[in-house]
């Protein structure tokens, strides 16, 4: 399953949550926390179960409930009554037992369903590998906002101040053997701005990005979508490893070892993952 753009749509909009999952985004999240007022919380719970029971979607549909101990139980009680999402996000993950609640919840009726942790506060982000590590867990997602509320950083548009909590969650991902889906980037009308960072985001080793608007998409697709010259390099380099005798050996006048050829052979996975 390929999660290169993960697009946030809200809850109670009904026409808007059809139309994200008419798009192009892997991973369309129907959002009942932050895009929900509190006093809309019950029609939001509605709106998601009755578009649930409607949809015929390529990609794939997650909620997003609210936080553990502020709703996130009333909201999968709803949710798994009538026609079920493909996924489970939960937001401000802070330790293993947010998911295992989860994990025990949809057990309790029969739901086998994947859970995507939001790691946003400074709990979660020395807990990332633990929570990395429970079954049910398929993804962690980094949230730079509301770390930077937590722990009274100030954003800047480098992110130098995120940056470590943006490196352990992709490395806690990525040894889980789970996918990291990156941080959003606020100001959807900057198209350079959002490729710049997506590729930086690709370079530190996530595995797609969250989006906030359907014009973010694309750019998000294409950044995560191996070009036809890394494809190319990629195909040069496992036809030279079936050829060679050795360990190492050479390709365009570049010395290929064990750590190049697992970066070929990721090239071409992400490359079929995304034709399919």
């Amino acid at each position: 399953m390929v999660r290169r753009s993960v697009l946030f749509s809200p809850g109670d909009k009904p026409d808007l949550m059809q139309k994200a999952a008419m798009g192009d985004a892997d991973v369309v999240v129907f959002d009942l926390e932050d895009a929900v007022a509190p006093a809309d919380k019950r029609d939001a719970r509605d709106a998601v179960c009755e578009v649930l029971a409607d949809l015929e979607a390529d990609c794939e549909i997650a909620v997003r409930v609210n936080p553990i101990g502020l709703g996130a139980m009333t909201d999968l009680e709803a949710i798994l009554e009538g026609p079920r999402p493909d996924s489970i996000m939960v937001p401000k993950t802070e330790d293993a037992t947010d998911i295992q609640r989860v994990q025990a919840r949809l057990a309790e009726t029969g739901v086998s369903c994947p859970v995507l942790a939001l790691i946003e506060s400074a709990a979660g982000v020395l807990r990332a590998d633990e929570i990395a590590t429970v079954d049910a867990t398929d993804a962690l997602l980094f949230g730079a906002e509301d770390l930077a509320a937590d722990i009274g950083a100030t954003r800047t548009s480098e992110g130098i101040e995120v940056l470590y909590a943006r490196e352990r969650t992709v490395i806690a991902a990525s040894a889980a053997g789970i996918d990291a889906i990156d941080i959003v980037y606020t100001d959807y009308g900057d198209t350079d701005g959002l490729r710049e960072e997506t590729t930086f985001a690709r370079q530190l080793g996530y595995d797609g990005k969250m989006a906030i608007h359907p014009d973010q998409v694309p750019v998000i697709n294409d950044a995560f979508t191996p070009s036809d010259d890394d494809i190319e390099w990629a195909e040069r380099v496992l036809a030279a490893r079936d050829r060679s005798e050795t360990g190492v050996f050479e390709v365009d006048g570049e010395m290929i070892d064990a750590p190049l050829i697992a970066q070929a052979e990721r090239i071409l996975e992400r490359a079929d993952e995304a034709e399919n």
